[in-house]
């Protein structure tokens, strides 16, 4: 990917290019999801310059501590499968947008509301 992850537009486009990702919503809010589970793997954020990349805990410890000017969470996300990204290079974003999609793929289909 050359272009950079500068704003909801471009991390859609992008995520939805990927093989099943999916365009939804989720709590009424922008979303892609992974297509076969029906789960998100981003969605927009109220955050400023920021979207929510959904991964799973283990890697989002490790990404809070390997990349803090890139990956962050307000109180609201503690604990929770999820965290904040600001929009900028793609690189190392891109490969963890892919790696949520796998991983939200292979869980069991969401029920719906």
């Amino acid at each position: 990917m050359t272009h950079a992850l500068n704003d909801w537009p471009a991390v859609h486009d992008y995520a939805a290019g990927l093989p099943g990702g999916a365009t939804g919503t989720y709590y009424g809010g922008p979303a892609i999801m992974a297509a076969v589970s029906d789960r998100p793997v981003v969605t927009g954020s109220r955050e400023p310059d920021s979207f929510v990349l959904h991964i799973d805990l283990d890697h989002k410890a490790m990404l809070l501590d390997l990349h803090p000017d890139r990956f962050w969470e307000t109180p609201h996300y503690a604990g929770y499968p999820a965290l904040l990204v600001r929009y900028g290079p793609t690189e190392p974003v891109a490969e963890w947008i892919a790696r949520a999609l796998d991983l939200a793929a292979a869980r069991p289909r969401r029920r719906k509301k």
